[in-house]
């Protein structure tokens, strides 16, 4: 399984989460887990998601993604999970 950790900051605004989810299921990328939180008027959302059926390559998602994010005021990061867990790792 390609496990990818996507991220996603920004202003509190309506519709986040369904653009993000519209374009991740347009592109066949399933998403496994989501933890979202609003602190005070700021947005934080992490999802895990598989990316082993996506229609378009890591790189292209992550910068189209990132396009999605500029489109609703929101930073949108992509990282595989190894390259997560390394830089996390205590």
């Amino acid at each position: 399984m390609k496990k990818t950790i996507i991220t996603v900051v920004g202003k509190d605004t309506v519709g986040i989460i369904a653009k993000v989810c519209t374009y991740l299921a347009e592109n066949r990328v399933n998403i496994l887990d989501i933890s979202q939180t609003i602190v005070q008027d700021y947005f934080n959302m992490m999802m895990i998601v598989d990316m082993n059926q996506a229609a378009k390559s890591f790189d292209t998602i992550s910068s189209e993604l990132v396009k999605v994010g500029e489109e609703i005021g929101v930073i949108i990061k992509c990282q595989h999970e190894d390259i997560f867990d390394m830089m996390h790792r205590i």
